[in-house]
Parts: structure tokens; C-alpha cells; sequence
């Protein structure tokens, strides 16, 4: 995978592009959409969840300041075969490592699918919430679904008293440009314990 670097992009511009830019969410259909808490038992299912996306534009972070890159990336869907990093398996690894550290999850079912699911930690550092797992299926983007749950966890840490959440974000284009309209800034020193599990990722904080 080769990339071409294009130009930086200072936060405070990008994020008004993004806040000026024609897209809108869809509201999210409440009828054919249910959202509601899940169990540990639940991420058996997670591999219901289609990640596909094609990615054409990712961001690399220098601090608050966000460098654009082009390429031609698939994401496919994560593999029922073993328990690399890209699997079923690891998936359900990680939000069971975060529940067990007291993580909340919640969980968007279109019918008896599973199409969505957001996962919070508070109290990673103090009056700190993390965001640690956020993921809406290839075909369910776009229609208010990940906005909903995002909206749910933040509600969840600030009634646990936190006052700032921080998210790790996976770099494409489309994964950045959602928390920048969720009012999440690029942090200039990430969580040191984030940064050295996921350091291409970027690194965001929002204040709640």
C-alpha cells in the first residue's frame, strides 16, 4: 500500500470543512433500529458486524495537526479464522479485555441483526472516559446509527462523573471526520498507554 502525502490540514480548518460540508446524517429510523445494552454473552455476535469499507484518504497525526494522505485501501470484513488482529476473535477479545475493565457496551439491531455497537470505559485516568470500541456495519452507515451510540456513552460517562472522553481513532477519512462532528479535537499528547497499543491511530479528546 503506497501513500502520496498531499497537505496538512490544521484542526480548527478541517473541522469547519466538515461542519460546513453538505453531508448530514440520516436521523436514525427508530422503527427499524433498536439500540440497547449489551452483555458479555452478546459479543459472541459480533461478527455479524460487516466492516468492509473501501478508503481512499487517511490522516496522519503530528500532534493537533493532521497531515491528509491518498491510497487505495480495502477494509474487508473481519475473518472467522483465527485470532489475528483483523479477526472475529480478537475483536471479541478486546471488548470483553474492556468490559471486564468496567466498560459499558451498547448495541444497534436492525431486526435480529447486528449491525452496530459502541463500548465505553470510564475513569481510564481520572475524570477521563474512554471511547474504546465503535463500529456500524458496511450498509448501516450514514443513517444516525453510530451518532446515536456515541451520543449514549457520552451520556453514560458524564453521569459517572467524567468530564472528557478520548478516542483512538482508526485513521480513514470517514472514521476522523465523524468525531471532528461529534466535537472531538486531535490531542497534542495522546494517552501514553493508547498511543503505544494503536500509534497510526488518531488521537482525540472531546470535552463533555
Amino acid at each position: 500500500m503506497t501513500f502520496i502525502r498531499l497537505r496538512s490540514v490544521e484542526p480548527e480548518i478541517l473541522a469547519g470543512v466538515v461542519m460546513a460540508g453538505a453531508w448530514k446524517p440520516e436521523a436514525m429510523d427508530e422503527r427499524s433500529i433498536a439500540c440497547r445494552p449489551l452483555i458479555a454473552s452478546d459479543l459472541e455476535r459480533i461478527g455479524e458486524i460487516d466492516r468492509t469499507e473501501r478508503i481512499e484518504l487517511l490522516f496522519v497525526q503530528h500532534g493537533t495537526r493532521l497531515d491528509e494522505r491518498v491510497g487505495d485501501f480495502h477494509a474487508s470484513p473481519w475473518s472467522s479464522q483465527g485470532d489475528g488482529e483483523h479477526s472475529v476473535a480478537h475483536q471479541r477479545a478486546e471488548c470483553e479485555r474492556h468490559l471486564k475493565a468496567g466498560g459499558i457496551a451498547r448495541g444497534a439491531f436492525a431486526g435480529e441483526l447486528f449491525v452496530g455497537i459502541g463500548l465505553v470505559v470510564p475513569h481510564v485516568r481520572p475524570r477521563i472516559a474512554q471511547l474504546a470500541f465503535l463500529h456500524v456495519s458496511n450498509g448501516y452507515r450514514r443513517r444516525g446509527i453510530g451518532v446515536h451510540l456515541v451520543t449514549e456513552l457520552e451520556r453514560l460517562a458524564r453521569e459517572l462523573g467524567d468530564t472528557e472522553m478520548v478516542v483512538s481513532a482508526t485513521p480513514s477519512a470517514n472514521t476522523v471526520r465523524f468525531y471532528l462532528r461529534r466535537g472531538f479535537e486531535p490531542m497534542a499528547e495522546p494517552l501514553p498507554e493508547l498511543y503505544e497499543r494503536e500509534p497510526e491511530d488518531v488521537h482525540m479528546r472531546k470535552r463533555l
